[in-house]
């Protein structure tokens, strides 16, 4: 799109018309207006505008969409995926990357998860633009997440007009369209947004294997509430175990953090696709966005100091929180480099106590594997460290922090579970990723956002008379436990065998005796699963991208032109 000096592409979904993307157009003179129009288009896409030589290039704020950049020779190129530069340059592995992520596992935030574990390649985070000039390439912050000032009211009402204009504009068009209806909120939300415009919408879910999981109850419910709508649910001995086939990729961009459910991903993606479903919608970025972020106490309690109180009250009746650590962590002030350097200083401490919530700069502390080696470890810590000195807040309230750090560590992972789903054909649409529904989010006050007495109170007022109050009212969470320990018990043979010829261990990362000690010994929870299952993830990419690495099929972006094939899609969906 050109109406002066500067061109502008937008490629990936983006329901606007041609007419109101010119008129948005009109107001360019130079790239630094590109921030008016990016804050103005709904949707989750990438940015491309050129101005003369120079080149803006700039991706989703939540970080589903994401821009990196490196270098071809002299010349420096950007591309959406960081497999697609390392195999255009020759990029080989990061190993103090890869070895903080082994140690840290799937907790790690950003910036230090932001980094790529392709040496040469760097992200570009998701509040700032690339300017790819004709001889180097620089990272400009170019947004900042709203003030959360709303009242529940007001907020719940901006939340409502952002995902229905989000779930509208992903009509199935070019195929039947599906949805998640777990009998969760988040799911369910969507599903009966999607149905005002598609009654006869298909909805899938797991069913589930544990006995106190009361999803089936809610998800019933909803779906009599939805008669034109065909429903699927697929039984637990249908589906391939958790950690079924654990030596399998998912792709080589970075270690996928969900590798236990990928088997079940791709089998319910071919399924979708045999029912005729061309888009699916799905409720990622749900609970990053409405779930509990605890952090907001601190603040709070410096400004409302009466509210804090019966706050406190009600987590610590509901979450047994003990009184004197939570106090500890009001009373206490510290910077997120401070954060940073005792993560770096704790990495081998002991296991943090239970119960207490993280009211800092993080989602929880972390802490070492038993089977990460001295030399795994020691390269985590001098990384950790080095981020202290350039960590600044992504929010100035560490709640509002918290809500960014959890979008930011997941919303990659959820890219690479659109590609799975992308391989059988089917488009998945995560609504709660896009810009305009994160922002609507993110501007409410977040003691009203989050709250010990309703789940969830946000999405719910805003969803009030469209969704069903029984699954709006809804206090509890299915839990998946059982599906967990089953999977892992009938592929415990199957891990073993991976880590038995590891490649982390021979790069050093790893103790092999360690790990299989640790996998072998009984599990209290599944907490040990969820480590293992981040381990895996690094396993299975670091043995792929040890070899020579295929030209990705994606956008390349250098300084010198703007891809004409491009600029078909400043509108519409993706293809």
């Amino acid at each position: 799109m050109a109406t002066g000096p500067v061109r502008l592409v937008v490629i990936g979904f983006c329901p606007v018309t041609t007419g109101r993307l010119e008129e948005l157009c009109r107001r360019l003179h130079t790239l630094t207006d590109v921030d008016a129009v990016a804050r103005a288009l709904p949707g989750s896409f990438h940015v491309v505008a050129a101005d003369g030589a120079t080149i803006r290039v700039q991706g989703s704020v939540s970080g589903l969409r994401q821009v990196f950049h490196a270098r071809l020779g002299e010349v420096p190129i950007a591309a959406d995926r960081a497999d697609a530069l390392a195999a255009l340059t020759g990029a080989g592995i990061d190993m103090d990357a890869l070895a903080t992520r082994v140690v840290c596992g799937g907790m790690l935030p950003p910036p230090l998860s932001d980094r790529s574990v392709w040496a040469g390649v760097s992200t570009v985070a998701p509040d700032h633009c690339l300017l790819l000039e004709p001889e180097r390439a620089r990272e400009v912050r170019w947004w900042r997440p709203p003030e959360p000032e709303l009242a529940l009211e007001a907020g719940a009402a901006a939340l409502r007009a952002a995902l229905i204009t989000a779930v509208d504009g992903r009509r199935g068009d070019t195929g039947a369209l599906s949805a998640d209806l777990s009998g969760g909120m988040d799911s369910t939300t969507l599903s009966f947004l999607a149905a005002r415009h598609t009654p006869e919408l298909l909805t899938f879910r797991w069913a589930e294997a544990e006995a106190g999981n009361d999803d089936n109850h809610f998800a019933t419910q909803a779906a009599a509430a939805l008669p034109e709508a065909r429903h699927l649910v697929v039984a637990q001995d249908e589906l391939p175990p958790i950690f079924t086939d654990p030596g399998s990729l998912a792709d080589t961009e970075r270690p996928y953090l969900y590798p236990r459910t990928l088997a079940r991903v791709r089998h319910t993606a071919r399924l979708l696709a045999g029912h005729g479903s061309r888009s699916h919608l799905a409720g990622h970025g749900a609970d990053e966005l409405f779930g509990p972020a605890p952090g907001y106490l601190y603040r709070l309690a410096r400004r409302h100091p009466l509210t804090t109180v019966r706050h406190l009250r009600g987590h610590r009746a509901l979450s047994r929180w003990p009184l004197a650590a939570v106090a500890a962590q009001l009373v206490r002030a510290g910077s997120p480099a401070q954060w940073w350097l005792t993560q770096a200083e704790q990495l081998t401490g002991p296991p943090p106590p239970r119960r207490v919530p993280a009211l800092g700069w993080g989602l929880a502390p972390l802490r070492a594997p038993v089977w990460a080696t001295d030399d795994a470890v020691a390269a985590a810590r001098e990384a950790l460290r080095a981020t202290a000195e350039h960590a600044a807040p992504f929010a100035d309230d560490r709640g509002q922090h918290q809500y960014l750090t959890a979008l930011r560590i997941t919303a990659p992972a959820y890219r690479q579970v659109s590609r799975l789903f992308g391989a059988a054909g089917v488009a998945l649409h995560q609504p709660y990723l896009d810009d305009r529904v994160v922002e609507a989010a993110l501007a409410v006050r977040l003691h009203e956002r989050v709250t010990p007495w309703r789940y969830k109170p946000l999405l719910a007022e805003s969803m009030r008379g469209l969704v069903p109050d029984v699954v709006l009212g809804r206090t509890t969470k299915g839990d998946f436990s059982a599906d967990v320990r089953a999977g892992r018990q009938r592929n415990l043979t199957a891990l073993l065998e991976v880590f038995a010829d590891s490649v982390l261990a021979d790069m050093g990362l790893v103790s092999p005796g360690a790990l299989r000690e640790y996998l072998l010994t009984p599990h209290a929870d599944i907490s040990r699963d969820i480590t293992t299952e981040k381990l895996l993830g690094c396993e299975t990419w670091a043995r792929a991208a040890r070899q020579p690495q295929p030209l990705a099929n994606r956008i390349f972006l250098g300084s010198d032109d703007v891809p004409e094939s491009a600029s078909g899609r400043v509108h519409g969906r993706d293809r």
